[in-house]
């Protein structure tokens, strides 16, 4: 069986034993500065490895220090259970409540609570107790709490167990097919080059694969793979990892290069922005005063997401203020490019770094819409009120945007593709939008287009009833803003030609629409008709039929329309004339064999002026066949025999 792999951080107030509990578990010391070890304080992020049974466990130790709370949120930007730590002889603390309120706004929901120094504690179920009020009302209520002491020798196997346990019910890492790595360390090795690590969340990485550092937007590749110290040829989420990355520099002054806090992900995850939309949460444990500043419209903040940060400006919709105990949406507006993702959490602290304010959770990320369209608020609103649910994203997306390509859905987002697309699948199945060709179009979005389109047909047919409909010129315009994809406009009017619509040439028309004859051409039009009735296999020639210039705009309109067929320049007969023309001479042909010019003209009683073009026409289209001075009818092709052959 293989192991399950997760990501385990610490957490707590600083001297509360998190460093020396997580040496008592792994036998390694997570403290690797010599500053750490003069000041006896863990002030950078330390990693250790273990090993319970089935599980593959990295730990992160983070600094407890209020000094140092930003390297602390840098490490638990994508674990799965928190160590959470307390001292018995010092009970809760600010930072305590501090770290564990960073945990609730990173969405973690599993812990195992060591409380520590438990050999200094006059009662241990008071110390017990005492904790477990603390944790009243929060995702850690119910979390196991074991008493340990490093130096009587408690408690260890006990937390152990307890780590196996809550691990057993955490959901796995989530694989959603984007994989992403936070930068924690980024240097150089002899003869490698230059190698960063992290905290692999979302997916899977490959030795060989082509990588983007985000935000700059650098392309990469992987060369070389570790994972807790051993090489490997692949990676998955839940795993502290090591990437190769030779043909990539340190960041340094003026000089483009990875560095701490950067991103590497697949190309095609989204692109980094100046500007985020969120719904933005405090919880209702924070204090007001008492050194804590408010969270208002306008206030300069720092954005912690990953494991770097970004200055930001926070744009409140409809409050002033974001109060403990609410959610307010909120747009983001970053001092330089940032790269999320739609889904991802983030921690939100003072530009001082000296408070966490707030958490916050991205709903639209690259370059959101207009902030206070309503259109976009509606999809701001409902995404805030089920963050989490891939079918209200893919919907309010489709509603918004009217039209999305299906490729192009959500791909910035936590969501994997298979659960885009199976999103997509059933709101079209709801009817609530519909599949075009390789777009998702809104239902309403899409009859309002049509009836748009429909309306503008319905005008060109009353404006220019003599025309076959509205050109599909002006059609294109009418909707460039909306189908200017290539391929999107004549997927339109497909659609519409299966919806009581008819293409005619270059125009489109009712399917119902017969051009006719405007007002001030009806006369002429009415005597030209009566000239074909009166002799329809020998009518007048065009001098006669077109003597002024409205009988020639009433002719060639009669000729546009089919109504009537030129067979020379001098030679007009109405279509229902020549289709009678055919009939006899087919008739004649069966039942006197190959005729003559004479003898067709004769049959239909008109002159050789008719006969001639017409006869030629017919042998053009393949009706008759002409050898010597007579026609015949061409022979049809026999059928293919279809019965078996005789064997």
């Amino acid at each position: 069986m293989s192991a399950q792999h997760f990501i385990v951080a610490t957490a707590g107030h600083v001297d509360h034993g998190k460093s020396a509990l997580v040496i008592a578990l792994t036998g390694v010391d997570p403290d690797r500065l010599p500053e750490e070890k003069a000041r006896g304080i863990t002030i950078e992020l330390g990693f250790a490895h273990l090993r319970l049974g089935e599980f593959e466990i990295g730990i992160i130790d983070v600094p407890g220090h209020e000094d140092f709370v930003k390297n602390m949120v840098a490490g638990v930007g994508a674990v799965d259970a928190a160590l959470f730590i307390v001292a018995a002889d010092d009970s809760w603390m600010p930072q305590t409540e501090e770290h564990l309120q960073i945990l609730g706004y990173q969405g973690v929901r599993h812990a195992v609570v060591a409380l520590t120094k438990i050999d200094l504690c006059a009662d241990e179920s008071a110390s017990v107790a005492a904790v477990r009020e603390k944790l009243r009302g929060t995702p850690f209520a119910d979390a196991p709490i074991v008493p340990t002491s490093i130096v009587a020798g408690r408690g260890i196997d006990e937390l152990k167990s307890a780590l196996s346990s809550v691990l057993a019910s955490t959901p796995p890492p989530r694989d959603s097919g984007k994989p992403r790595l936070a930068v924690d360390r980024a240097f150089t090795l002899r003869g490698i080059g230059t190698v960063v690590t992290g905290t692999l969340s979302g997916g899977e990485f490959r030795r060989g694969q082509s990588v983007v550092i985000q935000p700059a937007g650098m392309n990469a590749r992987v060369r070389g793979i570790q994972s807790h110290s051993r090489e490997v040829e692949s990676v998955g989420p839940g795993t502290r990892t090591a990437l190769s990355l030779p043909d990539v520099a340190l960041a340094a002054a003026g000089q483009p290069g990875v560095a701490r806090g950067d991103v590497i992900a697949l190309e095609n995850m989204g692109v980094s922005g100046m500007c985020i939309d969120a719904v933005i949460s405090r919880s209702a444990r924070c204090e007001s005063g008492k050194g804590r500043p408010a969270l208002k419209h306008g206030a300069r903040v720092r954005i912690h997401h990953g494991s770097g940060n970004v200055a930001a400006r926070v744009l409140l919709y409809r409050a002033p203020i974001v109060a403990p105990g609410e959610s307010i949406v909120a747009r983001l507006r970053l001092e330089r490019p940032w790269f999320a993702c739609t889904g991802d959490r983030f921690i939100v602290r003072d530009w001082s770094e000296t408070a966490t304010l707030a958490g916050g959770i991205v709903l639209e990320s690259g370059v959101p819409a207009r902030f206070h369209a309503p259109a976009h608020q509606r999809l701001l609103a409902q995404r805030a009120a089920a963050p989490a649910d891939i079918e209200v994203f893919v919907g309010t997306q489709v509603e918004r945007d009217g039209i999305v390509r299906g490729s192009a859905l959500l791909t910035d987002s936590v969501f994997s593709d298979r659960e885009i697309a199976a999103a997509a699948a059933r709101l079209v199945e709801c009817g609530r939008a519909r599949q075009v060709g390789e777009f998702i179009v809104h239902a309403d979005w899409w009859k309002a287009l049509a009836k748009r389109a429909a309306d503008a047909v319905d005008a060109a047919h009353a404006a220019h009833p003599d025309l076959a409909g509205l050109p599909l010129t002006e059609l294109r315009a009418l909707c460039k803003g909306e189908l200017g994809a290539p391929g999107l406009f004549d997927t339109f009017v497909r659609d519409l030609c299966g919806d009581g619509f008819a293409q005619s040439g270059t125009a489109l028309a009712r399917a119902s629409h017969r051009p006719s004859l405007p007002p001030h051409l009806e006369a002429a039009g009415a005597r030209i008709r009566a000239a074909f009735a009166a002799k329809p296999f020998d009518p007048p020639p065009r001098r006669e039929l077109a003597a002024d210039s409205l009988s020639q705009q009433a002719l060639r309109f009669l000729r546009e329309k089919g109504e009537v067929i030129e067979f020379a320049d001098d030679l007009f007969l109405t279509s229902t004339a020549y289709a009678r023309i055919r009939e006899t001479i087919a008739r004649f042909i069966q039942a006197n064999g190959p005729a003559t010019v004479s003898e067709l003209r004769q049959a239909l009683a008109t002159t050789r002026r008719v006969m001639l073009p017409v006869l030629d026409r017919l042998d053009r289209e393949g009706f008759t066949v002409r050898a010597g001075d007579r026609r015949s009818l061409r022979a049809a092709k026999p059928a293919a025999d279809s019965r078996p052959p005789i064997s």
